[in-house]
């Protein structure tokens, strides 16, 4: 099909749907059946690897490579090893929204931002990354450029057009990036070598790919066969769209959980959604597939509101879920601050203007340090086929919410009291056997098995085995 063509079925079907730009539209495109059963081989590295989402024009005053890379031993001593950089390359100029752009606006596939440095500074960032033992991925636009990239005059017919010959964008409102043609064979022959040239000369390990599922999924296909063939590489799909999952990437968003924990802090869904979601990622994915799983990142902090906006004083009892329930933990720049203001009042990063971080002491970070550590050391949490199965925990309160992870012998138990009052319960089933201790205190899961201990009013608790 047609990419012009599916990205307007996709739309239709969205609209149709009910399903807004803020929401999770890329999960309508897994709706598709695939009854293809090969599925990808993973970097041996990533089983039970973490990863941190960074904002490089944010993050630090300064926004540039040098200020990053004097934050990377921090940033590695959370338990990240996958550094994910937004868009490094630079921002176009004809139709740029705000006064710095969009970094999704890429004006040259090969170059970096002078707004965030050289090439060579961009090297360096990368090598001291692997010094301290972090993989490296970046961002790569591939469903459309700037206006101004010059593939708009040296190649025209590389771009989508209307019935009256106009070069149009990918989505109306994205006004300031021009929709690429992906059934011209030279413009797809000449990405490739792109996204060979990072791996090549920065030797960076790998990309998240936005807006994957509005570009076809046989050109991931044959883009990651060409960059394994020069080293193997950890490919992200920002998408949740179940072929991307057997030749190209590595991972997809975790975007439905996401709006299930959305609605259920509103009040509109309830906790047994998440079992039926569980089961229904069991049944619909490859055993192999990893879900990045996330409470923040950089549009739902900019466009959908901040973690505490969102979860409000629930915002650590979804942060629990999240990094728990499957799949890879994201980080995202400020997060460990909270995602506040100097007023402690919720901060939404600005898209297209410099609005640096408040890192608020990073007054987060031993709570994500213990999850990500877990994650790390217990094989029930590892990613994808690596991890362990779900199974909820049945209790007499309908305000806890309690699962186990299972991989083995090894366990991690999660207790979850979605209210604000202390809660006693009883578990309905038999509960998981064993020493197991929490990663927060000194408690054990066993005195609250037999309910001996109520969990505290918003409390939580992560017992591993």
């Amino acid at each position: 099909m047609k990419k012009s063509l599916f990205a307007a079925l996709l739309i239709a079907i969205m609209a149709s749907c009910g399903v807004t730009k803020s929401q999770d539209y890329t999960s309508v495109a897994s709706q598709v059946g695939y009854s293809e059963t090969k599925v990808i081989r993973h970097p041996e590295w990533s089983k039970n690897a973490t990863i941190y989402e960074v904002n490089v024009r944010q993050h630090t005053a300064a926004g540039t490579f040098s200020a990053l890379e004097k934050d990377l031993s921090r940033i590695d001593s959370l338990g990240i090893d996958i550094l994910w950089l937004m868009p490094i390359h630079p921002i176009g100029e004809l139709n740029r929204k705000g006064s710095l752009g969009s970094y999704y606006s890429v004006k040259n596939y090969v170059g970096v931002n002078p707004e965030f440095g050289t090439l060579s500074d961009f090297k360096h960032l990368v090598a001291t990354a692997h010094q301290l033992g972090m993989k490296v991925i970046i961002d790569w636009v591939g469903n459309h450029t700037a206006w101004d990239h010059p593939w708009m005059n040296q190649h025209p017919d590389w771009y989508t057009r209307d019935a009256n010959g106009n070069v149009i964008p990918p989505v109306a409102d994205w006004s300031d990036v021009a929709d690429l043609n992906f059934d011209n064979q030279e413009m797809r022959k000449e990405m490739i070598r792109s996204l060979e040239f990072w791996v090549k000369e920065c030797d960076i390990d790998g990309y998240r790919c936005d807006v994957a599922m509005m570009v076809p999924t046989d050109f991931w296909d044959e883009a990651r066969a060409v960059l394994d063939a020069i080293k193997p590489v950890f490919m992200l799909a920002e998408a949740e769209q179940k072929d991307h999952h057997l030749k190209a990437f590595d991972m997809s968003y975790g975007w439905e959980l996401l709006h299930i924990m959305n609605g259920i802090a509103k009040g509109e869904k309830n906790l047994d959604e998440i079992e039926v979601y569980m089961q229904r990622q069991a049944n619909d994915y490859p055993k192999s597939a990893y879900k990045m799983c996330f409470t923040t990142n950089h549009d739902e902090n900019t466009w959908n509101g901040t973690g505490g906006e969102r979860y409000g004083n629930k915002r650590k009892l979804f942060d629990v879920l999240a990094f728990t329930l499957q799949g890879m933990p994201l980080v995202y720049s400020s997060q460990e601050g909270g995602e506040v203001d100097e007023k402690g009042n919720p901060k939404r990063l600005k898209f297209f203007d410099k609005d640096t971080v408040n890192v608020n002491g990073y007054i987060h970070s031993e709570f994500y340090k213990k999850l990500l550590q877990v994650h790390h050391e217990n094989p029930a949490l590892w990613n994808g086929e690596f991890g362990g199965t779900f199974q909820r925990l049945k209790t007499t309160n309908e305000g806890v919410f309690a699962y186990v992870r299972t991989n083995g012998e090894r366990q991690v138990v999660v207790l979850l009291n979605f209210t604000e009052q202390a809660q006693t319960f009883n578990f309905i089933d038999e509960t998981p056997s064993g020493d197991f201790r929490s990663i927060f205190n000194s408690e054990t899961f066993s005195i609250y098995a037999k309910n001996q201990r109520a969990l505290g009013p918003l409390g939580y608790q992560v017992f591993s085995k």
